[in-house]
């Protein structure tokens, strides 16, 4: 088994008083690789000027990583297949809800991949397969809750 760590950082600023829940959401996600991103809660829910719009909020993060870890299977088992892949897009998108539970949740998740292939591309039952597998070996969808759904685009 292998862990797979990430430091979250945050900071109250000196002005902030905190207890009345007037301070900034920012901060700092730092991967065991060395890669950092700014952070932040989502504008959707606290409002600005409280959140940054610009950071990756944990909702954004949770949908990337479903949609990385779907492309990276996916051009793993293309590979495999003997398809070259030249491009490959996804415009996934994760809905919030109230889950069986009546709770706030990403209840959703949608991956629209767009695949561009170098000489023979495969049919759509291929493709849609591949799809399909990519997404059984997916661990991160098998680690969530939500309904990981993939909707493939033409590139």
């Amino acid at each position: 088994m292998a862990d797979y760590t990430a430091r979250v950082l945050w900071q109250r600023q000196p002005d902030e008083p905190f207890t009345d829940q007037r301070y900034h959401r920012r901060h700092l996600l730092r991967f065991d690789g060395g890669a950092e991103v700014a952070g932040s809660s989502s504008p959707h829910s606290v409002p600005l000027p409280y959140s940054d719009p610009s950071a990756v909020d944990p909702e954004e993060a949770l949908v990337a990583a479903v949609s990385s870890c779907h492309m990276l299977w996916f051009l793993s088992l293309a590979a495999r297949a003997g398809f070259v892949v030249d491009d490959y897009r996804d415009d996934a998108t994760g809905t919030m809800a109230r889950n069986g539970q009546g709770r706030l949740a990403i209840t959703t998740i949608t991956l629209r991949p767009a695949v561009r292939f170098a000489g023979e591309a495969p049919d759509t039952d291929t493709l849609t397969r591949l799809h399909h597998q990519a997404h059984d070996e997916c661990y991160i969808a098998h680690s969530v809750t939500a309904d990981v759904r993939c909707e493939p685009q033409v590139a």
